[in-house]
């Protein structure tokens, strides 16, 4: 089944508990990537051995002796996805896989991991809001997953998407013509919603709720600001360097505060 076709992401909606859309619409650019961990055969059973030593130091009274930490020790650190939701599917065969999980940081600094993942699941998460990583796994030689993006399908619904995580990776010409198609078509739904409320009021003879109306007027013009800063010119964007900017928090001391918090 091809990435494209609509039937293979018919559950999502249901799973996020929203009616949602894939990413940018009409558009095959950012359907979905693969995160994609190996290692050799040597590797797995040198792992599985410090494992092994390290349970047994564990279980000697809580004597610590052994360094390694390896179920923890993430594929990919903590960060935030470029996408308000992401539908994670686990495509390795997990039934002698030890870890793999998703790590997910709550709003406490509370470390949840999404256990026991089997080829063909799915974990669908608001990857934009929640700072999560990928956990290394132990007993097998690889770690695939697929990751395809969403959006809400609601106009009315925050769309905190940047481009900060693929913008450095990415063609920028084809990333910001459609990046630019869908944030005008959800703009052009809003104001015609809004304008139909102003038209209804007219013939109901009713005032103009002016507060309201600025409310809009601000929230589009934020709208188009976050979308004009996502679109950095080209000449300053560094290729292949991603940084921590988009991590979904108040400032970096927060991030860096966090991290030592989880160290």
């Amino acid at each position: 089944m091809a990435l494209g076709q609509s039937d293979l992401y018919s559950p999502v909606p249901c799973g996020a508990g929203i009616k949602l859309t894939r990413k940018i619409t009409l558009v095959d650019f950012e359907i979905a990537h693969i995160n994609i961990s190996v290692k050799s055969d040597e590797q797995k059973k040198e792992e599985m051995a410090a494992f092994v030593e390290k349970q047994a130091f564990d279980e000697d009274e809580g004597i610590a002796g052994c360094p390694f930490e390896l179920p923890d020790k993430p594929i990919v650190d903590w960060h935030t996805d470029s996408y308000p939701f992401v539908c994670v599917t686990m495509l390795s065969d997990c039934e002698s896989m030890i870890g793999g999980e998703t790590a997910l940081r709550t709003g406490t600094g509370e470390i949840v991991k999404v256990r026991g993942p089997q080829m063909g699941c799915a974990v669908i998460l608001q990857g934009r809001y929640i700072e999560h990583q990928a956990l290394r796994a132990l007993g097998t030689t690889e770690r695939i997953t697929m990751v395809t993006s969403f959006r809400p399908r609601s106009p009315n619904l925050p769309d905190d998407t940047v481009l900060t995580t693929v913008r450095p990776v990415s063609n920028l010409s084809e990333l910001y013509s459609q990046y630019s198609e869908y944030r005008l078509e959800i703009l052009e739904e809003r104001v015609r919603m809004q304008l139909r409320v102003l038209r209804e009021n007219k013939r109901g003879g009713k005032k103009v709720n002016v507060k309201l109306l600025k409310d809009f007027i601000r929230d589009q013009t934020e709208f188009l600001a976050e979308m004009n800063k996502q679109m950095v010119d080209e000449e300053l964007v560094k290729m292949g360097s991603i940084d921590d900017s988009h991590l979904h928090q108040c400032s970096q001391g927060d991030a860096v505060a966090k991290r030592k918090r989880a160290a």
